[in-house]
């Protein structure tokens, strides 16, 4: 039985993102993403018009008639979202942590895909993979899935993506939408993500805290890192102290966004202080305009 703060966060979400689907983003998903290509449907006679490549001669032989092969658009698309469950996504210096954002955001994805009937999937890593669901359709499984992500306990602390990417290849062959939801600490990733986004199409999700990069005036104060429980004091009444943690921040994102440009990943950054509506709608209507183009 789960608890009923739980509960309550799971049907909040569940309002929330249905809302969204409904209003925003609908039309827009479908219109982003397209299924794997084409695929066989039927033999029929030869209609004028038809492609002479599509002919089945084996059918034409037979019946001494022409007849050519329909295709039809293979529109059902896996989506897979990695959720990162390391101890730095538990951080929140506002109303929600970073993890409860990513629960929002992957269920507004994730409710998206089965109403247009694709199957959705989830992997939870930390220093390693910890969990694989894999991928159905149906708004049973898509609670089930908000629920694992607001109630998980991860065993590990720390943050290895190229684990969650290289795992993602062997359990999932065919080409699939990937929705890499991460603040991106840990060890370089740069490698796996180009690799990967060679067979699969890999969405970034940025989530990052305001505080994380711009620090006020708060005395002396004392960081521990979540993940390494490595300790770190400072005086932030030191403007020199606070220009310095917003110049590093400002670096580690610039970085980050060159690295997926580089690697020709699309990224949807997010603050989890702020809406995250505005950055998704302006991701799915940017990649719309680049589909058409």
């Amino acid at each position: 039985m789960l608890p009923s703060e739980v509960l309550k966060k799971i049907r909040r979400i569940q309002i929330t993102t249905n809302r969204m689907v409904e209003d925003l983003l609908g039309g827009e998903y479908h219109s982003v993403f397209k299924g794997r290509g084409m695929e066989f449907d039927e033999v029929r006679p030869y209609q004028i018009g038809d492609d002479v490549r599509s002919i089945d001669w084996n059918v034409t032989s037979r019946t001494g008639h022409l007849h050519s092969k329909r295709y039809v658009e293979e529109r059902e698309l896996t989506v897979m979202l990695l959720i990162d469950v390391s101890a730095s996504m538990r951080f929140g210096s506002g109303e929600r942590t970073k993890s409860e954002v990513c629960a929002e955001i992957a269920a507004l994805l994730a409710f998206s895909a089965i109403r247009n009937h694709d199957k959705v999937g989830a992997l939870f890593f930390t220093e390693k993979v910890e969990r694989f669901v894999p991928p159905r359709k149906g708004s049973k499984h898509v609670l089930r899935l908000v629920r694992d992500i607001l109630y998980y306990k991860p065993r590990g602390h720390g943050t290895q993506i190229e684990e969650a990417l290289r795992t993602l290849n062997l359990a999932i062959p065919k080409r699939c939408v990937a929705f890499l939801l991460s603040d991106f600490g840990g060890p370089d990733y740069s490698r796996p993500l180009k690799v990967i986004n060679r067979k699969h199409d890999l969405v970034a999700v940025p989530i990052e805290d305001r505080l994380e990069s711009r620090m006020p005036s708060a005395g002396i104060v004392v960081w521990e890192d979540a993940e390494t429980g490595e300790r770190l004091e400072m005086d932030t009444s030191l403007a020199a102290v606070r220009e310095g943690i917003e110049v590093l921040a400002q670096r580690r994102s610039a970085a980050r966004r060159s690295l997926f440009q580089s690697a020709g990943v699309d990224f949807i950054e997010i603050f989890s202080d702020q809406s995250y509506e505005a950055p998704l709608v302006s991701f799915f209507r940017r990649r719309a305009m680049k589909m058409r183009r």
